[in-house]
């Protein structure tokens, strides 16, 4: 089923196309995400939203909401779960997170502005920036699932969660970045910071999130390590800030046409 998530138009068709099919929805992953960490001038959604922003959170926000039902309306002894992946990019509580240049989404002011071109094209109103850009994206990845399970874990039954499965550093997500970074990021990720984690190993931890009895909790942001396997990470500040959270949905709403 054809899903464009840089197009809210296509979210909604899609969403139509798969309730006309009749399949049941046992789990949703939202896992799709723009990364231009080169580019010098934002690129724009078919709506008019910075790329990143509009694709990695906006897309997914609407997503999310318009299948929630589908997934409250499932049949079975087994939770439905919601899944937004993160990253340990968006949270600077870690050596990765302050990496410049940080995530950080400011009083929301570009969000509110509609992050388009005559605005601003960041979500806390200052000068383009490409890599900035994906990492606000996963603040709001994280931000939205604790925000829904807040609102809508006691009432549906729905798990809400979200995961860093690790640095995958060999994946479509860096097919925008310099030859350079993406012949030695790998390397350094294996030999120096022991942080490499395969495609297979990071579907296989995404898969426990989805499915393992051992991993319903909602409201979590799940992590690993390679001496105590899966544990509940803590968020930055940020990620951890529920008027954010609270501000962040009611922008992100009246954007989508929520």
């Amino acid at each position: 089923m054809h899903l464009d998530l840089a197009s809210l138009d296509s979210v909604r068709s899609f969403v139509d196309t798969f309730r006309k099919s009749g399949r049941r929805l046992d789990a949703l992953v939202a896992n799709a995400a723009v990364y231009l960490p080169t580019s010098k001038e934002p690129a724009f959604t078919a709506d008019g939203f910075e790329l990143s922003a509009g694709t990695n959170h906006l897309g997914h926000f609407l997503l999310c909401n318009l299948l929630l039902a589908d997934l409250a309306g499932t049949p079975g002894p087994a939770k439905p779960r919601l899944v937004i992946v993160g990253s340990i990019t968006g949270n600077t509580n870690t050596l990765a997170g302050n990496v410049p240049p940080k995530a950080d989404l400011g009083d929301l002011r570009g969000l509110a502005a509609g992050i388009g071109p005559g605005t601003t094209a960041m979500m806390d109103g200052g000068e383009y920036d490409g890599a900035k850009a994906y990492k606000d994206s996963k603040v709001c990845n994280m931000l939205t699932m604790r925000e829904m399970h807040k609102r809508f874990h006691a009432s549906t039954g729905v798990t809400f969660a979200s995961l860093y499965p690790g640095c995958i550093a060999e994946t479509g997500l860096f097919r925008s970045h310099y030859q350079l970074f993406k012949t030695i990021f790998p390397l350094f990720q294996k030999y120096v910071t022991k942080g490499y984690v395969s495609e297979e190993t990071a579907g296989t931890r995404l898969a426990a999130v989805v499915a393992s009895p051992d991993m319903d909790k909602s409201g979590v942001y799940w992590s690993w390590s390679a001496e105590t396997g899966s544990f509940e990470n803590e968020v930055s500040d940020e990620v951890g800030d529920d008027g954010k959270a609270a501000k962040l949905w009611d922008v992100s709403a009246k954007l989508v046409g929520l």
